[in-house]
C-alpha cells in the first residue's frame, strides 16, 4: 500500500487539537494559505491508535490519504489541503512502513470498495453507500430570516406532542406525496394547522441523529423505525429528507431540516429532539466497528474490572460518561444542534446512564449535569430526562437537578391504574387502589420532586409514549401482540396496566366501544387537567392503533404511521382532546404568573363536600374525590370532580361563599367526559348543592 508521511513545515506548526472535527485553520499559518476554503484543521480524539491517517475524497477527485502528524493527549491533528465542502472522509490506523510524501493519491485505495473507514465522531453528515459509511465536510450557512431568537415557551404553558418524522405525515391526504414522511412534511401547512388546532406548543421528535439498523433486524427484513441506535451525533438522518434533497446531497438534507425548524418556529411551535447519547449503534463487543470502537474502545465505552462491556442500556454497549472527553462529545453535540439548527430542547433517552460516575452509580452532581447547568445556551434549553436505565439503581425519577423536567412514571402508572387496571376489581364488587395515587398524579407528584428543589412543573406527565400501547390499544388489549417483531412475542412490556373492557382487540360491540371511548376521554382529560407538563403521543388524539403491538420499534409501515382517515370515532376523540386542551389553557391564563410554582391552593373534598381526612385517603373503597384549585389572585377557581365508580352518584359540591360575603358561589360546568357533555355544558350548580355525576366520568367546573 502507498503510505504518506507528513510535512512538518506545512502541518506541524499550523494545526491545533481543538476544536475536534474539521475547522478553519487559525490565522498565521506558515504557508500563508490558511484561509483557503479547501484547507482545514483536522482533529480527532483516538486514544486507541498510535498513528492515524485521514482518507479523503474531494468532489470529482480521487481518494487521497494523509497522516495526522501531531498528537496531544490522544488527539491526532493536522492541516489538510484539498478538502472543500462536500468532500467525503474517514480515519484509519496508519502503518508507517515504507512511508512516502504527504497527501498523495492512493490508486490502490477506494473507500467505496474497501474496509470501513472510521467515522469522525464530530462529522456533520454521513454518506452511506451500501454498508460503507464516510463522514462529509459541511457548510453551515442558512437563511434563517426572522428566526434568530428562541421561542422559550414557559413550562407552565407547554404542551408537548411526541411525534415521529416519518410516521407523522406518511399517510396525510393533504400533504403532497413527495413530501410525506419527511422533514418538509412535518412543517407542511396542513400539519402546522393540525398542531395549531390541537393546541400543542412543541413537537418532540423521535431520534433524528443518523442511526443504523441492528443486524438482527436486517436479517428479519425489518428496520429500526424509532431510531434509538445512533451512529453520528452531529449528523441529521438523511432518510427523513425528501428524495430531491437526498439526491442533491447532504447540504440539501441539512437545509431541509433547518427549513422545517424555521417554519415550525414561525408558527410558534418549539422543536425538541429525542437524543440518544447512552449507547451507539456499534452494539456489543462482537458488533460492527465504524467509529468509536476503532478510535478508542477502552475509553469511549464502559468496562468492568474484568475488561468486559458494562451495559446499562440493554443495547450491547454504554458510552463512558466517566470519561471527560465523552462528556465533551455530548455537550458539543447539544450546542451544535442549538446553535446551528435552532433546536429548543432535548429529551434524553435513558438519561441515568449519562449521569453514572466512575463507580457506575447515578450522581445528581455529575459533571455532565453541571456542564449543562453552567452553559449559557444549554441551561436555557428545555431539558427532559427519561429518568431510568436498565442498570443497578437505574430508577431515578425525581432526582434530577433544577432546570430539568422528568418523565413521570408515577403519573403514568397512577392514572392507568385508577381508570383501567382497577376497573375489573371495582366492577366485580371489590376494591381497587386508594385515591392517593390519582391525587398524587393530579397535583404533579410534589413529594417526588420537592427533594431535588423542584416544583410540580418538573413533572412531565404522560399516559402513553412511543414505547408501549397507544391510547386506543391501552383500552382495547390486556396483552401485548408483538408477533410481527420476529421475537415470538417475547419483547415489549408485559405489565401495561391496561384494560380491554371485556374483549381482546377489535370489536363491533357498541357497549364495549362506548366504554372504551369513555376511558380514552378520561385518560386524556386527566392528563390535561393535572399540574405539571403534559405530553401527548402522536395519533392518540385520533384514536391511532398498533393492533396491540406495544413495542413497534421495528415497524416502518401503516401499523405505526398515523391514519388520518376521518371516522366518527376519530372525529369525536379529536374534538374531545381539543376541548380539554382549550380548557387547560383557559384555566392557566386565568391564574397568576407563578402558578403552579407558588401561591397554589389545593383543597380536597369527598363526595359529601367535606374535607378529605387521612382515614378517607386510605379507604380503598373510595372512588370519588373533588379537587378545588386556583392561585392566589386567580380570576376563577377550578373544581374537578372524579367518579371512578361504575354507577352514577350524587355528589355535594364544596361550600364556597360568594364574594359579597352572602349566599353561595355558583359552579359552571365546563366539561364532562360523559356522553352528556353537549347537553350539560354551561349548567350552573350552587356551591354546597348536590350534583349527579355519571359513573366513570370527570366533571370540571369553574366558579
Amino acid at each position: 500500500m502507498v503510505m504518506p508521511i507528513f510535512d512538518t513545515a506545512s502541518t506541524t506548526g499550523a494545526s491545533r487539537p481543538s476544536p475536534l472535527g474539521l475547522s478553519v485553520p487559525r490565522p498565521g499559518a506558515s504557508d500563508g494559505d490558511a484561509h483557503s476554503p479547501d484547507r482545514v484543521n483536522v482533529a480527532v480524539w483516538a486514544p486507541g491508535i498510535t498513528r492515524i491517517e485521514l482518507a479523503y475524497k474531494a468532489p470529482g477527485d480521487s481518494w487521497k490519504v494523509q497522516i495526522l502528524p501531531n498528537i496531544d493527549d490522544g488527539v491526532h491533528h493536522g492541516i489538510v489541503d484539498g478538502l472543500p465542502p462536500g468532500s467525503r472522509y474517514g480515519f484509519r490506523a496508519a502503518v508507517l512502513e515504507d512511508a512516502v510524501p504527504l497527501s498523495v493519491p492512493a490508486p490502490d485505495f477506494d473507500a467505496d470498495d474497501a474496509e470501513q473507514l472510521l467515522l469522525d465522531p464530530y462529522g456533520r453528515a454521513v454518506h452511506q453507500r451500501g454498508e460503507l459509511l464516510t463522514s462529509v465536510r459541511m457548510e453551515s450557512a442558512f437563511d434563517w430570516g426572522e428566526d434568530h431568537r428562541p421561542l422559550r415557551t414557559p413550562w407552565r404553558d407547554s404542551i408537548i406532542y411526541e411525534a415521529h418524522v416519518r410516521g407523522q405525515s406518511m399517510q396525510h391526504p393533504d400533504i403532497p406525496e413527495h413530501l410525506r414522511g419527511t422533514y418538509a412534511g412535518m412543517a407542511h401547512p396542513a400539519m402546522i394547522e393540525h398542531f395549531h388546532s390541537l393546541g400543542v406548543s412543541a413537537v418532540q421528535l423521535l431520534p433524528v441523529h443518523f442511526h443504523m439498523d441492528e443486524q438482527h433486524l436486517q436479517y428479519l427484513g425489518l428496520t429500526n423505525y424509532w431510531g434509538y441506535n445512533t451512529a453520528a451525533f452531529f449528523a441529521p438522518h438523511a432518510d427523513y429528507a425528501t428524495q430531491a434533497a437526498q439526491q442533491a446531497g447532504p447540504q440539501a438534507v441539512q437545509d431541509e431540516f433547518k427549513g422545517m425548524v424555521k417554519l415550525l418556529h414561525a408558527a410558534g411551535i418549539e422543536v425538541i429532539l429525542d437524543v440518544v447519547y447512552n449507547h451507539t449503534a456499534e452494539g456489543g463487543p462482537d458488533g460492527d466497528t465504524f467509529s468509536f470502537r476503532g478510535l478508542g474502545e477502552r475509553e469511549y465505552y464502559r468496562h468492568d474490572a474484568h475488561g468486559r462491556y458494562l451495559d446499562t442500556t440493554g443495547c450491547g454497549n454504554t458510552l463512558n460518561f466517566a470519561e471527560p472527553r465523552v462528556v465533551d462529545l455530548a455537550i458539543d453535540s447539544l450546542r451544535y444542534w442549538v446553535d446551528e439548527f435552532h433546536i429548543d430542547g432535548f429529551r434524553f433517552d435513558l438519561a441515568v446512564t449519562l449521569c453514572r460516575n466512575a463507580g457506575n452509580e447515578f450522581d445528581p452532581e455529575h459533571p455532565f449535569l453541571k456542564r449543562i447547568a453552567e452553559d449559557p445556551v444549554l441551561s436555557k434549553a428545555k431539558l427532559i430526562s427519561e429518568p431510568w436505565d436498565v442498570g443497578y439503581g437505574g430508577w431515578q425519577t425525581g432526582r434530577f437537578p433544577k432546570g430539568w423536567v422528568d418523565w413521570n412514571d408515577h403519573f403514568r402508572d397512577g392514572v392507568r391504574r385508577f381508570w383501567l387496571s382497577d376497573r375489573g376489581s371495582v366492577e366485580g364488587g371489590m376494591s381497587g387502589s386508594t385515591m392517593g395515587d390519582l391525587a398524587d398524579a393530579l397535583t404533579g407528584s410534589a413529594r417526588v420532586f420537592e427533594p431535588s428543589g423542584r416544583s410540580r412543573l418538573a413533572s412531565l406527565n404522560f399516559v402513553t409514549a412511543h414505547d408501549g400501547f397507544t391510547l386506543t390499544d391501552l383500552v382495547s388489549y390486556d396483552r401485548k401482540h408483538n408477533e410481527a417483531n420476529g421475537e415470538q412475542n417475547r419483547d415489549g412490556q408485559t405489565h401495561s396496566l391496561s384494560c380491554n373492557h371485556g374483549f381482546e382487540g377489535r370489536t363491533e360491540n357498541e357497549t364495549i366501544l362506548s366504554a372504551r371511548a369513555l376511558s380514552k376521554r378520561n385518560l386524556m382529560t386527566t392528563l390535561m387537567i393535572s399540574l405539571g407538563v403534559p405530553m401527548i403521543t402522536a395519533g392518540d388524539e385520533l384514536g391511532r392503533t398498533q393492533q396491540g403491538n406495544n413495542n413497534a420499534y421495528c415497524q416502518d409501515n401503516p401499523l405505526t404511521w398515523i391514519d388520518w382517515t376521518q371516522t366518527p370515532e376519530s372525529h369525536e376523540m379529536l374534538r374531545s382532546t381539543k376541548r380539554v386542551i382549550r380548557l387547560r389553557k383557559e384555566f392557566m391564563k386565568a391564574q397568576g404568573a407563578g402558578f403552579p410554582d407558588s401561591g397554589t391552593g389545593l383543597e380536597w373534598f369527598d363526595e359529601k363536600g367535606q374535607p378529605m381526612t387521612e382515614a378517607r385517603w386510605h379507604d380503598s373503597s373510595l372512588r370519588i374525590v373533588q379537587l378545588l384549585m386556583s392561585s392566589e389572585g386567580g380570576a376563577f377557581r377550578g373544581l374537578i370532580v372524579i367518579n371512578g365508580n361504575k354507577d352514577d352518584h350524587k355528589v355535594v359540591l364544596p361550600k364556597l361563599m360568594a364574594e359579597s360575603g352572602t349566599g353561595s358561589r355558583m359552579f359552571e360546568l365546563r366539561l364532562t367526559t360523559s356522553e352528556l357533555n353537549d347537553r350539560r355544558q354551561g349548567a350552573l350548580v350552587a356551591a354546597g348543592e348536590r350534583e349527579v355525576v355519571q359513573g366513570n366520568t370527570i366533571n370540571i367546573y369553574r366558579t
